[in-house]
């Protein structure tokens, strides 16, 4: 079996390909931590790799990103190891048929209830964003549209396009100028904010308090009990987008 990799506009994210379906037509997959990676055994161990800070699931690519602080010669060996004995193997991606279906959710399709205008803001980044991200390891998720009020489109980053320094003029010179021409309802585009739950720890230092990852056992424990806890949670600003959509929607 040989897995491929490709560089993405992050450069701290890595796609990659390994010649067979991922998640097929069935969507995508994110996990932003270990409680969320809990639904997948890949995914899980992906987690456990010292500086592995996500894991995404495309259709047929896997995204890793990783923290600031380690390399891709020091990360990368250990994916691909676990990658090779995942696919060889053949073991199922998914915990369950249910964990699968409830990871990708299908938000562009569009459903009976939608408005004309929601419904052609659903094809639009369908059929000429999505292919556009997908390319650099990445994702768009549809949130929402205030089609009585501000006439905002609330879209969700995800994959490789989190971090992406050129992710805020992306997103208004190039999805927000597409949306805007096609549809005159659109009046602009904002990234809608995720919840990221904290796996770190405090320990002294003499330079003072400096995070610590917590190993797979410990993490995973945690994300076990954070499940019948009350959670502590903060909002953070999601950003990522590759810098090819400047270009891909500049022929509008």
């Amino acid at each position: 079996m040989f897995i491929q990799t490709e560089t993405t506009p992050n450069e701290d994210s890595l796609k990659f390909i390994p010649g067979v379906p991922v998640m097929g037509e069935e969507g995508t997959a994110e996990f932003l931590d270990i409680r969320a990676a809990l639904a997948s055994p890949l995914a899980i161990r992906l987690m456990g790799i010292e500086g592995v800070s996500t894991v995404f699931y495309g259709p047929d690519f896997i995204t890793v990103s990783k923290d600031s602080e380690n390399t891709w010669s020091i990360v990368k060996p250990e994916i691909y190891s676990l990658l090779m004995e995942h696919f060889s193997s053949g073991q199922p991606l998914f915990r369950s048929a249910e964990e699968r279906e409830r990871a990708g959710p299908q938000d562009t399709r569009i459903l009976d209830t939608d408005s004309e205008t929601v419904a052609m803001i659903k094809e639009l980044l369908e059929t000429r964003v999505r292919p556009a991200i997908m390319e650099d390891g990445g994702d768009i998720e549809y949130r929402g549209f205030d089609e009585n009020g501000t006439g905002l489109v609330k879209v969700k980053l995800k994959g490789s396009c989190r971090g992406c320094e050129s992710s805020s003029v992306t997103l208004k010179s190039g999805i927000e100028r597409m949306l805007m021409h096609y549809i005159p309802e659109v009046k602009g585009v904002e990234q809608a904010r995720s919840i990221l739950y904290s796996h770190y720890s405090e320990i002294d230092s003499p330079l003072g308090s400096r995070p610590r990852r917590r190993n797979i056992s410990e993490r995973i424990l945690e994300a076990r009990e954070e499940t019948f806890a009350r959670r502590e949670t903060k909002t953070l600003e999601v950003n990522g987008i590759g810098i090819h959509l400047n270009i891909f929607l500049m022929a509008i």
